[in-house]
């Protein structure tokens, strides 16, 4: 009994070590350097030459690029299933990407939309996605400036709202197991919440649209 009573101590003090190991301060910062990746290799993909200075980045650990890197390759699997999507968000939405209140108000509302219903990696990845939509929809209309309001929207989004589910998976390096190692190829338990995501970015699209008529 007292063996028991030890190894139940000395597992509890694993879990306290193993939850305090990631803060909370640490996976925002780390989802606004991330959000700052993606926006970067997104309006890059699309020819609009920015680059890291313009976005402010601060260094990134060797583990967090791997994270970043994961984060990129499933993007590119979410946006290839539904490419037009994923293009012109801003005229999707129905709003005017010089209206930096617009902007945000429509991120924070698609945001909303696609963990309505809880949190998945998938939809994590979704909500990326729309942020560097939106961000290639500034860039390319003049408005760099909403860029910064939009990794802001994303990292205030995390912070409210994701950052326990964040801190229970233990972090960031979680969205890893997304993958197959070798070639980074999606697993395809990920896609299945990623597809649901889709249904309510497509709702919200709807919703702003109607809102305006």
């Amino acid at each position: 009994m007292d063996v028991l009573r030890k190894s139940s101590v000395f597992a509890a003090e694993v879990l306290d070590v193993f939850d305090r190991s990631v803060t909370e301060k640490d996976l925002v910062s780390q989802s606004r350097t991330l959000c700052r990746d993606y926006i970067l290799s997104r309006i890059n993909q699309n020819g609009l030459g920015w680059s890291k200075n313009e976005l402010n980045f601060p260094p990134s650990t060797a583990a967090l690029a791997e994270v970043s890197v994961v984060l990129l390759c499933l993007g590119d699997e979410l946006e290839s299933l539904q490419p037009a999507l994923y293009r012109n968000v801003a005229r999707q939405l129905n709003i005017s990407v010089s209206m930096e209140n617009m902007v945000s108000d429509a991120f924070i509302g698609v945001a909303t939309e696609i963990f309505a219903t809880g949190v998945t990696w998938g939809k994590v990845v979704a909500m990326y996605a729309v942020a560097g939509a939106l961000a290639v929809d500034c860039v390319r209309h003049g408005q760099p400036a909403t860029v910064h309001i939009l990794v802001d929207n994303l990292t205030q989004f995390v912070r409210k709202y994701l950052v326990s589910w964040l801190k229970r998976r233990g972090g960031w390096r979680d969205i890893t197991k997304c993958v197959v190692k070798k070639d980074l190829t999606p697993e395809q338990n990920w896609m299945s919440s990623a597809i649901e995501s889709l249904k309510y970015f497509l709702t919200t699209i709807y919703v702003y649209v109607m809102k305006e008529l």
